[in-house]
């Protein structure tokens, strides 16, 4: 039991998450102060610093060492396929059947579907786990920046049949700006920064926290100010959970299937369990914080991937671990 709660520090469920749901308490408490009335000016103060994330996060890539990793091309297609095809394939159908195009949730279930997969708690599931590391590494960082694009085409497709207006050019134009231009300016001081990033990376994820704790906060705020959350029953709640940890499962089991159905090896197999299974709750805070100005609606469809960004690390962490301990036997 004491080597599971190591685990689950190492992929994210330490002070940080337990932070994540004292912010939304919070924002309970007191949605004013996240509200467009605030005396602090949150919202100007998370723009910045959405572009601090990602200017740092391009300066921890190494365009050389992703440039080495290319050759394990089928992981790559299938990791890929999986989280930008498969994913939202899937919540689309069940759309089709039983949405409804009124539900902010269902917005959110697909925004989740269509975002990329984490960096960080991939990586350490995949090492715990005895997995191709490199190649998880590749995997995770590629998502992040593909996510970029990927992801508001996908959301284009489904926001026209809703109460929100959506325009992807403008979009676009946001993201490229607050997140890909940062990304970019990272990657080319690489080799000028790495090394002062290194020497302060607390510090640096002290400072990326901290943004996504605002972002959340003021979502939320501005949810309960509005009264978004009356009505919604612990059943309901309960029930999304439940879902989203059914839905986390099954992608997992057909990640597996995948993998054995093309002959990867026990370490690719793993790999793309735990790559094509993650989805980032950063990526989907600061990219929806541009896509969603609407801060209202925003809080809402945070909910659904709070909520599997949560069971990912629970559940994810303990079939890591469960796992590793099979590798190690086996070798």
């Amino acid at each position: 039991m004491s080597n599971l709660f190591v685990t689950l520090k190492k992929v994210g469920l330490n002070t940080f998450f337990f932070l994540l749901i004292g912010v939304i308490f919070l924002a309970k408490l007191y949605p004013e102060w996240g509200t467009a009335d605030s005396p602090i000016p949150l919202k100007p103060i998370t723009g910045v610093g959405i572009s601090v994330i990602f200017f740092f996060y391009g300066v921890k890539l190494n365009p050389r060492k992703l440039l080495q990793d290319l050759s394990n091309w089928k992981l790559h297609l299938l990791v890929q396929g999986t989280t930008f095809l498969i994913f939202p394939l899937l919540v689309l159908v069940l759309y089709a059947i039983w949405g409804d195009q009124n539900s902010y949730i269902w917005l959110g279930t697909f925004y989740l579907a269509a975002l990329p997969s984490t960096v960080s708690s991939s990586v350490v599931m995949v090492s715990i786990a005895k997995g191709n590391l490199p190649a998880a590494i590749f995997n995770a960082s590629i998502s992040s920046m593909v996510g970029i694009f990927i992801t508001p085409i996908w959301m284009e497709l489904l926001l026209p049949a809703t109460a929100i207006g959506f325009d992807l050019t403008d979009t676009f134009i946001k993201l490229s700006l607050q997140v890909l231009l940062p990304l970019i300016v990272g990657l080319f001081v690489h080799q000028y920064l790495s090394a002062w990033v290194g020497r302060h990376g607390k510090a640096l994820k002290n400072l990326d926290q901290t943004i996504i704790l605002l972002i959340v906060f003021t979502a939320f705020a501005e949810s309960f100010a509005e009264k978004m959350f009356d009505g919604k029953t612990a059943g309901e709640l309960i029930t999304l959970g439940g879902l989203m940890l059914l839905f986390f499962l099954v992608m997992m089991l057909l990640m597996d299937f995948l993998a054995k159905s093309m002959k990867f090896n026990d370490a690719d197999r793993i790999t793309v369990l735990f790559c094509g299974s993650k989805k980032s709750l950063v990526q989907g805070a600061v990219m929806g914080r541009v896509m969603f100005p609407d801060p209202v609606i925003f809080g809402v469809i945070l909910l659904p991937l709070m909520m599997y960004h949560a069971l990912q690390l629970i559940f994810g962490s303990a079939i890591a671990q469960r796992i590793g301990e099979k590798m190690k036997n086996t070798i």
